[in-house]
């Protein structure tokens, strides 16, 4: 097994709670990422033979004989999110506008499991316009949130947000969050909100509106024992186990919500992930946590 040391990312609309799962060196954590091979952010071993060394490499030697050979990184990046404020409205690009506008192989599709819900009960998704030329005309006119439609969601809803759908998390949400190995997020509006250098964020106006969707909207469900399957990976919520094992013939990811567990002599804290190989068990406190295996 490979327990992975968690990162923090500071953002503007990030938090304080989880300061207490991080090193401490960052104040205002909007992604705790617990597996990530993006730059700056990579996710290093902590234990075994591999210490030391980015997951991502590890990967690059091991995926074969797991089956992940398909595919060139490791598809999924994990993460605790909070949203002290409200996120940029935003959309992810699908695989053929990722490939047109960035070279890219795929685009983003990502999942969201609130642990806590938002604020207001709801977050930004989907479109109340019929047509790109509309939202485009609202968010000229300074008119962007008029076409924006909202979820309810409540703590343990599990939300599925495909590439193209307009969308934003809201103030208050806290989630484990998994998303398809692809950095490209085209903000379309932020609030006019700055940074800490009194910045404006950059917005992607023109690439948003080649991805944007407007008829797709995201459903919010219970997550219930079965398995969520996705298009490249599934998930499956552990609540209340003392005991997990990999009985798949590949890897998969085990993010702990809830509890404790100790692992290769190491504790494990909340918010951390422990990738197992197939017939590899883990034993703990497990009150929630997370199971993702790439497809």
């Amino acid at each position: 097994m490979l327990i992975l040391k968690k990162v923090a990312h500071e953002t503007v609309w990030g938090g304080e709670k989880l300061i207490p799962y991080s090193d401490g060196q960052v104040k205002k954590i909007g992604h705790l990422y617990s597996l990530c091979g993006e730059e700056g952010l990579e996710t290093v071993i902590l234990n075994g033979k591999y210490q030391n060394r980015p997951f991502r490499l590890w990967f690059k030697e091991h995926k074969e004989q797991f089956g992940l050979g398909h595919y060139e990184e490791f598809p999924l990046i994990i993460a605790l999110v909070e949203a002290c404020d409200n996120l940029s409205i935003q959309v992810h690009p699908d695989d053929k506008i990722a490939k047109e506008e960035e070279g890219a192989s795929y685009g983003k599709n990502e999942s969201w499991f609130f642990l806590n819900a938002p604020k207001h009960g709801v977050i930004y998704n989907g479109c109340l316009a019929n047509s790109n030329e509309e939202v485009l005309t609202q968010l000229q006119a300074g008119k962007m949130l008029s076409v924006v439609d909202t979820l309810p969601v409540e703590a343990g809803d599990y939300v599925y947000v495909e590439a193209g759908t307009l969308h934003a998390l809201t103030a208050g949400s806290f989630l484990y969050e998994i998303e398809e190995n692809s950095p490209w997020t085209y903000r379309l509006y932020d609030y006019n909100r700055t940074d800490a250098q009194g910045k404006q964020r950059e917005l992607h106006i023109d690439k948003a509106m080649k991805a944007l969707k407007p008829q797709l909207k995201s459903k919010a469900c219970r997550m219930g024992e079965n398995c969520q399957d996705e298009r490249r990976y599934l998930l499956k919520k552990l609540k209340d186990v003392q005991e997990y094992i990999n009985e798949s013939s590949t890897l998969e990811c085990v993010t702990l919500l809830r509890g404790s567990c100790k692992a290769d002599g190491i504790s494990v804290t909340i918010g951390t992930t422990i990738v197992l190989e197939p017939g590899e068990r883990l034993e703990g406190e497990f009150k929630l946590a997370m199971m993702a295996r790439p497809k």
